[in-house]
């Protein structure tokens, strides 16, 4: 038998017991199911001024494009010579350009050239980007590996160098386009090369979230890898697509303006406020006359910015780090 009682210096301190309390636990309303992210961003949105502002300048952008005659009855291919350079007058609120044309009336038509572009090459590149990216971060491999190393040659080259080099040899193959022909070339000018980047995003989310419980648990109740990835992830690797591809489109109004500026956009027979701010140059290089310049240029920057807080506002209310 050994002796465990403890030798001088080894006693061992036994702190008394006191009887606490528990603190009542706090009820959890179980009556209503839990919020959805949409529906979280959504109460996010409507509390956020910066949306509001957004979105009214962008319903009046597409009052403007759907139905432009509600605006004006003056036809913006309509030119008088005599007019050439005149100062604003009833009927004719922003004056004419050097051609006599109505700068109003070509102001709110070009609105419709330069949004559809925008849109247009939105959607598209959204759709390849999201496909690729998605299919890229799901199955790894050598299929990611080749999806990957695609975008990055495409995203090394600049996208408005490379949107030039496309037109200029468009404009070889195809010389006589009309509206949709115009607004064609360039939308498939600035997809072939813009895709990258919603690819990049959207591979991120995929792989990060394919990781992840629910899908695990879709797995087990028999899911294909197909049906989990478009019913269960690419739905919720969404957010960050969504928030890029409302920024992207300001940016690709303002590709195709810079492209119809530097003679290699759309036909100078359509009007569009990259043409009109290109007939602009003389008066930028004299100095006088610039409201001419001033209200395409001005309505193309009111739609850029409008674009770009929109983006702002979304990805503050769909980035749950910004939430919180």
């Amino acid at each position: 038998m050994h002796n465990h009682t403890p030798q001088p210096g080894q006693e061992r301190f036994v702190a008394p017991a006191i009887d606490t309390e528990l603190p009542t636990a706090v009820d959890v309303d179980t009556s209503h199911p839990p919020e959805s992210q949409w529906k979280q961003a959504w109460k996010s949105l409507r509390s956020n001024w910066i949306f509001w502002f957004s979105a009214i300048l962008l319903l009046l952008v597409l009052v403007v494009v759907c139905f432009p005659t509600l605006f004006t009855s003056v036809d913006p291919r309509s030119a008088d010579l005599s007019n050439s350079l005149g100062k604003p007058q009833p009927g004719h609120i922003f004056g004419f350009d050097r051609q006599g044309y109505d700068v109003f009336a070509r102001t709110i038509h070009g609105a419709r050239a330069s949004v559809i572009i925008g849109l247009l090459t939105t959607l598209i590149v959204t759709i390849v980007g999201l496909l690729t990216g998605a299919i890229a971060g799901f199955f790894g491999g050598w299929v990611d590996t080749i999806i990957s190393r695609a975008a990055d040659i495409f995203f090394a080259i600049p996208l408005l160098l490379a949107a030039i080099v496309g037109l200029s040899a468009l404009n070889n193959v195809w010389p006589n386009r009309g509206y949709w022909g115009g607004v064609s070339a360039v939308v498939i000018a600035l997809a072939v090369f813009g895709w990258p980047q919603i690819t990049r995003i959207a591979r991120g989310a995929v792989m990060e979230i394919k990781n992840l419980e629910f899908v695990d648990a879709a797995r087990s109740l028999g899911a294909s890898k197909w049906r989990n990835l478009f019913t269960h992830i690419i739905p919720n690797a969404l957010p960050p697509v969504i928030v890029t591809a409302t920024v992207s489109l300001g940016v690709y109004i303002v590709a195709e303006a810079t492209l119809s500026f530097l003679g290699i956009g759309l036909p100078p027979s359509v009007v569009s406020w990259g043409n009109d701010i290109a007939a602009a140059q003389p008066q930028v290089r004299s100095g006088d006359n610039l409201h001419v310049l001033f209200f395409p240029a001005g309505a193309l920057a009111m739609t850029v910015l409008s674009f770009m807080l929109l983006g702002d506002a979304v990805r503050d209310a769909l980035d749950p780090k910004a939430r919180k």
